[in-house]
């Protein structure tokens, strides 16, 4: 029983994820926060030159303020760091519970990460003033690609 418990983790992990994505968007904007915190404006002259399109919007400095700038790329990063956990905690579980050799275990734990990350996006689109997007699953499946390197640079090390 002992070694089940390690899918808690993944479990738990899934359900911090799910409850993230039926919140609605003003129930997580830190742009207020920021705002009352810090006054970032001196990074504008740094950032502004950066300009680029996701989801049919325009992120910059200039469309977002330099607060809503930076949240986006906080928000973008959450997903890749939410996956990146979910990866490394699927090929724990799988490690402590099954006799899955490594390679299959990154395999299965990969397809599982994205096979959620889309489930997931899906969710999404039932949340007030959210929506789903595909660009979203390509950042988790690369936060899900990053604990693929990061899991196979530390079995190199151990290894050595």
């Amino acid at each position: 029983m002992r070694k089940y418990s390690t899918w808690l983790l993944p479990i738990a992990w899934m359900g911090i994820i799910y409850y993230s994505s039926a919140t609605p968007y003003e129930e997580q904007d830190i742009k207020p926060m920021m705002e009352n915190t810090i006054d970032l404006s001196f990074l504008t002259p740094f950032l502004d030159w950066i300009v680029f399109t996701y989801h049919q919007s325009e992120v910059s400095v200039e469309a977002l303020g330099i607060n809503g700038f930076l949240e986006f790329f906080i928000r973008k990063g959450a997903h890749v760091g939410a996956f990146f956990l979910l990866m490394c905690f699927f090929v724990i579980a799988f490690q402590k519970s099954t006799k899955l050799v490594l390679s299959s275990t990154i395999i299965v734990s990969f397809l599982l990460t994205v096979a959620y990350a889309v489930v997931d996006e899906y969710h999404q689109g039932f949340t007030a003033n959210r929506t789903p997007y595909i660009g979203d699953v390509v950042l988790d499946g690369v936060g899900a690609l990053l604990g693929v390197i990061f899991i196979l640079l530390v079995i190199r090390y151990q290894n050595r």
